[in-house]
């Protein structure tokens, strides 16, 4: 008698999950690579929560970005959004006529407005994507220098409290030059960013929106075969994309403490850039959640290693550039080979799911 799993097929990873782990092992190769280089920075527990304390903001953009993606849009407005409610609120809270939870539910408001709006423009009237959120841009742009052409900075008591607030870690942190224990800080922006990204990964992996979007972004017209209200998952999608956008300029005000109309300023490339970096493909229909994350942390690690390195400002954008055609690049070769069957990343036995079929095999052979 055979073995019993001789002439069982493989299980064959899922490219989602494939260009996941491929985003992992470059973050930890990046992130290896600047500890070697710069250990005195980068060996400091505080320089990694720094990368969120100071960019809490884009990650609520990319999580937002990686939704749309997935379903094969793009929303080039975020940036613009984040921006404008950053002034928006800054006007609130300054002139004494709303509080802090007046500010978080304008920013959503205002967010909430694009979403609304780009979402039915896109998905029931059928528009590409790039044309009606380039729109959306250019006017929260336009609303953002005509409510307040200056900086402006947020002095109400209240709020600077919050944004001067920090979680201390006290068994993690650095020894100064002088002996002194220096405990690592938390800002709460920082949980708003994780608990947005179990909410977002719940959302992606285990709800029909999510299941039904993965489809819509893989092929729109076997999606409605399926029965799937295409369009509906699109606007949802939007929806979604705008709510986070005006929920990080919330934050970037926290951050900040000012509006101004330099806020999010390509806050939208830096997204795209990020997921792509992280495993999303812009053809939508593959990429996990989890890697728009990482594929901020991995751009972020990139820019400080330039930055450390002592590249001129003016080079380190052009270095970003070539690494992000190198990402776009090595997904198209590995997306292509696996098409033609010549590149697989097959589980091993005991990671396998048990499938039914196999375990009614194993009882008739018994």
């Amino acid at each position: 008698m055979g073995p019993l799993n001789k002439g069982k097929p493989k299980t064959r990873m899922s490219n989602s999950t494939l260009l996941f782990i491929i985003a992992g092992i470059i973050l930890i190769l990046m992130y290896g690579i600047a500890l070697i280089s710069f250990p005195v920075s980068f060996r400091q527990f505080q320089t990694f929560f720094d990368f969120f304390n100071l960019n809490a903001a884009l990650f609520i953009v990319t999580l937002g970005m990686c939704i749309v993606m997935i379903g094969g849009g793009i929303d080039i407005s975020v940036g613009a959004v984040c921006g404008l409610v950053t002034m928006a609120c800054a006007l609130l809270l300054e002139t004494g006529a709303g509080n802090i939870w007046g500010a978080l539910f304008l920013s959503l408001g205002i967010g909430l407005a694009f979403g609304l709006m780009h979402g039915f423009l896109i998905a029931y009237l059928e528009i590409q994507p790039f044309i009606i959120t380039l729109g959306g841009m250019f006017l929260a742009q336009g609303l953002l220098t005509t409510l307040h052409k200056e900086p402006l900075n947020v002095t109400k008591p209240a709020f600077v409290a919050l944004r001067r607030y920090t979680i201390e870690i006290p068994w993690l942190g650095t020894v100064n030059r002088l002996g002194v224990f220096i405990p690592s800080e938390i800002k709460p922006s920082v949980f708003v960013v994780a608990a947005l990204v179990v909410l977002y990964a719940i959302l992606m992996k285990w709800s029909r929106f999510g299941r039904n979007l993965y489809a819509v972004g893989g092929n729109r017209q076997s999606a409605r075969m399926l029965g799937i209200n295409v369009k509906r998952t699109i606007f949802l999608s939007y929806v979604i994309c705008g709510l986070t956008a005006g929920l990080s300029g919330f934050i970037f005000l926290l951050t900040t403490g000012a509006g101004n109309i330099g806020n999010g300023s390509l806050y939208e490339i830096k997204a795209i850039a990020a997921n792509v970096m992280g495993g999303v493909m812009l053809s939508g229909g593959v990429g996990n959640l989890l890697g728009a994350p990482i594929g901020t942390l991995t751009l972020l690690t990139i820019n400080e290693l330039i930055r450390a390195a002592g590249v001129q400002s003016n080079l380190q954008a052009i270095v970003s550039g070539l690494l992000l055609y190198i990402f776009i690049v090595l997904q198209s070769i590995i997306m292509a080979l696996r098409e033609r069957r010549q590149f697989s990343l097959a589980l091993p036995p005991w990671l396998r799911p048990p499938r039914a079929q196999d375990q009614k095999t194993a009882e008739d052979q018994r």
